[in-house]
């Protein structure tokens, strides 16, 4: 049950989320000679709005977007209220960061995060809030010390506020990014939590002012060793074909992009920038038994403690 014990304080989430934005981005451009992120504002009638910024065909990201959005509506959608029925007709106030980066180099994984704050205002009741989020990594060719990089730093976010968050949010990455129609998780995972209202705001708040922080922490030091590595012509290949699966995902299953889209309120080339901008589905793609291809379903898309 969401916590109504006190009245969260938005502006100074909102002033975080804006500063993550700015971190979040120039520490993409710090590796990216060629181009910068474009910047759209963009707002609606009833005072919701947001700031999309968009990467695109650079040396090192071939797409990737860095949104802020904040939005209110006057009844929740379908996909909000499924495991909450009790709120269903109430207002709404949401506010987030959500990023999606696709490197261009088969060997740079792409990766994804999002911090946010979901507050429902119902006739009768307290204001109803809680946090979402979580980062997760996807590659396409696998190296175990980015993975174990990844989840230390997954790890080191959560586990201060709270003993056991980094295995509860972890198993909750695994169930949440996973294809139940391919039978295979989307990547090697990471952290997701939602409805999470544990303790105070200020607790709360901190703990995903944490998780926003590592993202650059947990990304960076991988993509700085993957993005110059040479690739040939099959590889690039490979990661079109896997990239099919991001798509999948994020059509079929993401919460956040139905949320999008069912509320009416979000901006679809906003819901939309995760998506990448080449992909290729082929009819029973070929891959060769114990090939590095292969390593990455028979290995690294297997449930790992990679901090055993």
């Amino acid at each position: 049950m969401a916590n109504t014990s006190t009245v969260p304080d938005i502006q100074a989430f909102k002033r975080y989320l804006l500063s993550l934005q700015d971190h979040i981005c120039d520490s993409i451009e710090s590796l990216e000679p060629s181009t910068k992120f474009h910047e759209d504002a963009w707002d609606r009638e009833n005072g919701g709005g947001g700031r999309t910024r968009v990467i695109a065909n650079g040396d090192v990201i071939e797409k990737g977007g860095v949104n802020f959005s904040h939005v209110l509506g006057d009844k929740l959608p379908p996909s909000a209220t499924v495991n909450r029925p009790e709120l269903a007709g109430g207002r709404f106030e949401a506010l987030g960061v959500s990023l999606v980066i696709h490197p261009k180099n088969p060997f740079a994984p792409t990766s994804h995060a999002n911090v946010r704050l979901f507050i429902v205002y119902k006739e009768d009741m307290e204001p109803v809030w809680w946090f979402g989020g979580g980062f997760d990594l996807t590659p396409y060719y696998g190296f175990d010390e980015d993975c174990i990089h990844w989840h230390q730093a997954a790890h080191d976010a959560v586990e201060p506020y709270g003993q056991g968050y980094y295995q509860k949010f972890k198993k909750w990455c695994d169930e949440y990014f996973y294809l139940k129609h391919r039978g295979e998780p989307r990547g090697i995972g990471g952290l997701f939590f939602d409805d999470f209202n544990e303790g105070s705001f200020e607790h709360c708040l901190a703990m995903v002012e944490s998780v926003g922080n590592a993202y650059t922490k947990a990304y960076m030091p991988i993509l700085e060793r993957r993005h110059l590595l040479p690739f040939t012509d099959q590889q690039r290949d490979f990661q079109l074909h896997r990239r099919g699966r991001y798509v999948e995902f994020n059509l079929v299953f993401d919460r956040g992009t139905h949320f999008g889209l069912q509320s009416g309120l979000g901006r679809t080339e906003s819901i939309l920038m995760s998506l990448p901008p080449e992909v290729r589905w082929t009819y029973e793609y070929p891959i060769a038994p114990n090939s590095e291809e292969s390593k990455l379903t028979d290995y690294y898309l297997t449930s790992k403690d990679w901090l055993a």
